[in-house]
């Protein structure tokens, strides 16, 4: 199943019915699993740990070293998840000593001539459209969607069911279940849309989106809103996570549309 015009280094581990196309380089510390098809003129470098069923398109380059100037040569990685497509020209980064690794979760789609920087953790279902730059450390939750041509700040911190718009310049960070869009960025009302059709009830969806009034809406700074949703909102598993992620933010999170706030 490996093209005779590929250079696979021989120490590379390679699993059953993975797929090699012509003009393809793969290095000696890598590892893919079962059911995996690498097309033509890609470049797989050493530390890439690449799961099952993934499809890495032309042109792509995976686990190449951090364009970070403190890299002395350490031994990380580039961990890529089961049933994951990477499309044509996408760079990921591996890991410095700081994580020692870069990860892709499962079933995530990395659109064309996206960028991917060291250190970074992408969780699972995670789409990033055409173009995107993420710089280092970044870290992005389950189920988001990234519009095409947006860029993440290092160390910035995206949510669960997040979505981006197209052209986003994301220097603070996006708590769960928002969307954002705007030039400066602006927090835009939750994602009811992504959010029904992964099966959140109207219920629920209308706890998070009371949540974010308090946040986003009324008179209040941010470390006051958090006191009035713990004061006066039960505890929940969204409404836990929301608090938890701004307690947890040293950036600062995004502002509400129109009112200053952050």
């Amino acid at each position: 199943m490996i093209h005779q015009l590929a250079a696979v280094d021989k120490r590379a581990k390679i699993s059953k019915n993975v797929i090699v196309e012509p003009f393809t380089t793969i290095a000696g510390d890598v590892e893919i699993g079962e059911g995996t098809w690498i097309g033509s003129n890609v470049t797989i470098m050493d530390g890439a740990r690449i799961g099952k069923n993934c499809r890495i398109f032309p042109g792509t380059v995976i686990s190449a070293i951090p364009q970070d100037l403190k890299f002395d040569g350490e031994d990380t990685q580039t961990i890529i998840g089961d049933e994951t497509t990477i499309r044509e020209c996408v760079t990921v980064n591996r890991g410095t000593k700081a994580l020692g690794f870069t990860k892709i979760g499962t079933n995530c789609l990395i659109m064309a001539t996206s960028h991917i920087a060291h250190d970074c953790i992408i969780g699972d279902h995670v789409i990033i459209v055409n173009g995107c730059g993420i710089a280092g450390h970044v870290e992005i939750g389950d189920y988001t969607v990234m519009g095409g041509l947006s860029a993440v700040h290092q160390f910035g911190k995206i949510g669960k069911h997040v979505m981006i718009s197209g052209g986003t310049l994301v220097r603070k960070d996006i708590p769960p279940y928002v969307k954002v869009a705007r030039e400066p960025m602006a927090y835009a009302g939750i994602n009811s849309v992504g959010l029904r059709r992964r099966g959140f009830t109207n219920e629920k969806i209308f706890e998070i989106q009371k949540i974010y009034r308090a946040i986003f809406q009324m008179k209040m700074n941010v470390s006051q809103a958090v006191s009035h949703i713990e004061k006066e909102m039960l505890s929940t598993a969204e409404r836990d996570e929301i608090l938890q992620f701004i307690q947890n933010s040293p950036r600062g999170i995004v502002k509400g549309y129109g009112t200053g706030k952050e």
